[in-house]
């Protein structure tokens, strides 16, 4: 080979990931105070998990999580990502960047040609793979996961034409033109994530798609009807790992046999006791005699005692159900006491740490 002889370059990888996970989940309070929204327990494991096994799944090994708030958390769980048959890269971001701003902050770490973008609190059955397919097919600058919902008046609109190109960026409105929404999952080509401006907010709705639209850059739509669930909200929240035990929304991650609850290795049942529509028990739980447990997240070590009622709820670690109690749709904090024959009702939200008297008291958020 003559001096001057250059070494053929390394093949790109098919397509890279990035899952953008900084937010500070302040919706879910308590349970973000002592970790990030993506690293709660979801059906047994850190919800990103459930998204990382996805993204594996399609053949993808190199991933980028954007973080911010306690990102230490995730680097100490996943580590190099190795376990899970991936290459986990980590970057943190300084000062909130919006959307477009974070994925341009990761853009360093980034080889390949086709990058894929999550927001790290959906839970979606969208096929990964034909995803990346039309994004391929269509030659597209940036494909969007555009999802059917049935009222898409909470929600910006996505219209597209005939060929699936993305035509407009529409805020809620009472009236909406489309039934497609937004559904926080893109493929974006390489070059477009260097063009985003660098060290600044950029959000992908108001700034970096109407300007691509702007500038004759082919925004591709692709959209499904397929299971598209935002995390954000406790009721949300329970929902999801519930979906996820019950198998109507797709994981390779569950870390135990399924059916209609999820019981983790410790924990403890009464026979008597009935734990049912997908609920998850989490590792050296205790539940008692009598005791109902429906459609709840608990995390390690809670204990539900004699007679009680959880219907809907999240239930922080190490925290204490009393005998009799009755709780509907609410979340109790970490290390939190629930007195016995207490009944708590409709939103409420208990800290870490607090202890509520027994003896039929009452609370609702109505």
């Amino acid at each position: 080979m003559s001096a001057d002889a250059q070494t053929p370059a390394e093949p790109r990888p098919k397509a890279e990931a990035v899952v953008l996970v900084g937010g500070r989940g302040v919706r879910l309070r308590p349970l973000t105070l002592s970790a990030p929204k993506p690293m709660l327990p979801t059906a047994g494991v850190p919800f990103l998990r459930h998204l990382l096994s996805r993204i594996r799944a399609i053949g993808i090994e190199h991933v980028v999580l954007g973080t911010s708030y306690k990102a230490e958390v995730f680097e100490e769980h996943f580590g190099d990502g190795s376990d899970l048959g991936l290459h986990i890269e980590y970057v943190v971001e300084s000062e909130p960047l919006d959307t477009a701003g974070a994925i341009r902050n990761v853009a360093d770490r980034l080889t390949a040609d086709d990058v894929l973008v999550f927001n790290g609190d959906i839970l979606s059955g969208v096929d990964l793979a034909e995803l990346l397919d039309t994004h391929r097919d269509t030659a597209a600058d940036v494909t969007l996961h555009l999802v059917k919902v049935d009222d898409p008046r909470r929600f910006g609109c996505v219209p597209t034409n005939a060929d699936g190109r993305v035509t407009d960026f529409l805020e809620k409105t009472e009236n909406p033109p489309v039934d497609q929404i937004n559904a926080g999952c893109y493929v974006f080509r390489r070059e477009v994530i260097d063009s985003i401006p660098n060290g600044r907010p950029v959000s992908v709705e108001r700034e970096t798609f109407p300007e691509l639209l702007a500038s004759g850059a082919r925004v591709q739509g692709y959209v499904d009807a397929s299971y598209w669930l935002d995390m954000g909200t406790p009721a949300a929240f329970v929902r999801g790992s519930a979906d996820l035990v019950l198998g109507n929304a797709p994981s390779d991650a569950l870390p135990g046999p399924t059916g209609q609850a999820l019981v983790l290795t410790g924990a403890k049942v009464a026979e008597d006791a009935v734990v049912d529509a997908g609920s998850t028990v989490g590792e050296n739980c205790e539940i008692g005699s009598h005791a109902h447990v429906s459609a709840s997240v608990l995390f390690e070590g809670v204990t539900v005692e004699d007679g009680a009622v959880v219907e809907r709820c999240v239930v922080g670690a190490g925290a204490r159900v009393g005998a009799g109690a009755v709780l509907r749709d609410v979340v109790i904090g970490d290390g939190a006491t629930v007195g016995a024959d207490c009944e708590l009702l409709a939103g409420i939200r208990i800290w870490p740490g607090v202890e509520l008297p027994p003896n039929g008291v009452r609370f609702s958020a109505d």
